[in-house]
C-alpha cells in the first residue's frame, strides 16, 4: 500500500518535475550561460575569471550569473573581496556536456550512437 501511495505522489509530480525541467533547458538555452555553465563544470571561477572565459563585459556576464543564482543553478561563496561561482551539482555539469557532445555530432555529420 505504501508503495502505491508512493508511486501516486511520482504521478503527481511529473507535472511540476517536467515544468522545472524545461525552466532549466530554457536557462542553457542562452549562449552566454552555456558558456559560463560550461567554464564551471571545470571548477570554481571568480567573476573576472568568467568574464574571460565569455569574453563579454563584466555586467553583462554578472547579470547572467545572477539568473543563474536565482534559479538555484549555481552557488556562491566569499573569498575576500571575491565571489566564487560554482555548479550546484554534477547533474548540469553532464547536461551542458551533452548538448555540447551534441553539437560536435551535428558540426562534424557524426554518426549517431547511445
Amino acid at each position: 500500500m505504501h508503495l502505491s501511495g508512493a508511486h501516486d505522489s511520482q504521478e503527481h509530480n511529473q507535472g511540476e518535475r517536467l515544468a522545472v525541467a524545461a525552466d532549466i533547458l530554457s536557462l542553457l538555452a542562452d549562449r552566454t550561460r552555456l558558456a559560463l555553465l560550461r567554464r564551471l563544470s571545470e571548477g570554481e571561477a571568480d567573476v573576472t575569471t568568467l568574464t574571460a572565459a565569455c569574453d563579454l563585459a563584466r555586467p553583462a556576464v554578472s547579470q547572467h550569473l545572477a539568473r543563474l543564482r536565482l534559479a538555484d543553478l549555481v552557488t556562491t561563496r566569499k573569498e575576500g573581496r571575491r565571489v566564487i561561482y560554482a555548479l550546484r551539482h554534477g547533474h548540469l555539469r553532464r547536461l551542458v556536456d551533452e548538448a555540447l557532445n551534441a553539437a560536435d555530432h551535428q558540426l562534424g555529420h557524426l554518426p549517431p550512437h547511445d
